[in-house]
């Protein structure tokens, strides 16, 4: 393969005005919602001094996102996609501009900043199935890889630069200033919704609880649907290693603090260098294949990460090394999963089948780090890491024998 094919593929912006404005619209939300992040923990933590109230203001928020993310699904198979996504952004737009409102008017309610966070997550969730099906409509099928790499390297991008800035600006302007930031970025957002076409589903159900459920079956008796899905609770609920961070860097690297954030920026950052080569696994045909493959790539390089919290493998930058390639890994699973869920599923269900997809994102990270901290409380945060990576590569490797749909999905 040439260098100009492994590098990221840009012709889904330069052939298609309608993704252009998709595109910059999903990059602007993501890029607000890591700058409030920030000032979100920044205002619960002044307020309260409370560690647990800062934990419930995540809470809250993903709770609303889960429970709205399974209605948007049901809403998103019988309603205009695009106009869904457009008022769900709107009412965001809103809620950040009351956030900044209040932290102005310094009216210091914990409660109010709680009902504020939560109406936002919620918006979220309630637009995000809908968000998720507009790309395989605006992209012919051979690009829509490609379209979801663009999206996942502006994602990267916002996880390094989003929450550095949304700091800087806390700090000069209190949360006020990043909450009006937020909003800034979610007005263009919504204003990029706004020249798209209208993006109706063909033949979807009417929305309630019934339309939920046949959702959720399609899932369970679709091979390739499911065996994706399974591929993402693997490598999340079994495998996530963020909860361990602090204990690996004091029992291992001088219980440095600086390590935390290293090992976090280990992970965006070859996320990031993921994404810029992106043209060597958006381009592929073997969708399943390739998804398996990352996530096997996820699962080996975080044991490689709990064995150097061992003392196994030494010294400091193999652990960051090894990060960086579970980081790489997980974009190259997350994108050809995205592709394998749309391309699979009709278009009467991508509503609902993306809700599944979007709810297991939002909430797999969480119980995987719950999974991890309960285990290193048990044993120790290197045994965890460990037994975990080896436990998603096990499941891998079963399902890879077992699901031949999904080993062998071919993109159209």
């Amino acid at each position: 393969m040439s260098l100009r094919r492994a590098l990221v593929d840009v012709r889904p912006l330069r052939t298609s005005a309608d993704f252009r404005r998709l595109w910059i619209s999903t990059s602007a939300s993501m890029f607000g919602q890591q700058v409030a992040v920030v000032a979100v923990l920044a205002q619960a933590w002044a307020l309260t001094g409370s560690s647990f109230a800062v934990g419930a203001v995540g809470l809250a928020q993903a709770v609303g996102m889960v429970v709205c993310g399974l209605v948007g699904g049901t809403l998103a198979d019988a309603v205009d996609r695009r106009r869904l996504v457009l008022w769900t952004t709107v009412g965001q737009t809103v809620a950040a501009a009351s956030l900044a409102a209040q932290a102005f008017a310094e009216l210091r309610s914990f409660v109010l900043l709680l009902v504020l966070v939560g109406v936002q997550g919620a918006l979220a969730g309630l637009g995000a199935p809908a968000r998720r099906t507009l790309a395989v409509n605006l992209l012919p099928s051979g690009q829509l890889g490609a379209g979801l790499a663009l999206s996942s390297l502006s994602f990267q991008v916002a996880l390094l630069v989003g929450p550095a800035l949304g700091g800087v600006v806390t700090a000069a302007w209190d949360p006020a200033g990043a909450y009006a930031l937020d909003a800034s970025f979610l007005l263009v957002a919504a204003c990029g919704l706004g020249g798209l076409p209208s993006i109706r589903p063909e033949g979807g159900d009417r929305p309630g609880l019934r339309s939920i459920a046949a959702g959720l079956r399609f899932v369970v008796v679709n091979p390739v649907l499911g065996g994706s899905f399974l591929t993402d609770v693997l490598a999340t609920v079994v495998a996530m290693p963020v909860a361990l961070f602090p204990a690996i860097a004091a029992q291992r690297f001088d219980g440095d603090p600086r390590l935390i954030g290293w090992f976090l920026s280990a992970i965006a950052v070859g996320g990031l260098l993921a994404g810029l080569a992106s043209g060597v696994f958006a381009r592929a045909r073997r969708l399943g294949a390739v998804q398996l493959a990352g996530s096997l790539g996820w699962g080996v390089a975080l044991t490689g990460f709990g064995l150097a919290g061992f003392g196994l493998a030494e010294p400091l930058w193999v652990a960051l090394g090894c990060l960086a390639v579970a980081g790489a890994c997980d974009v190259m699973a997350v994108v050809s999963r995205g592709a394998t869920t749309q391309l699979a599923t009709p278009d009467s269900y991508r509503g609902r089948v993306s809700s599944v997809e979007f709810v297991l994102g939002a909430a797999g990270p969480d119980v995987g780090n719950f999974r991890a901290g309960s285990v290193a409380g048990m044993t120790s945060a290197p045994f965890a890491a460990v037994s975990g990576g080896l436990l998603c590569v096990v499941g891998l490797c079963v399902l890879t024998l077992t699901d031949r749909p999904l080993r062998t999905f071919e993109r159209p």
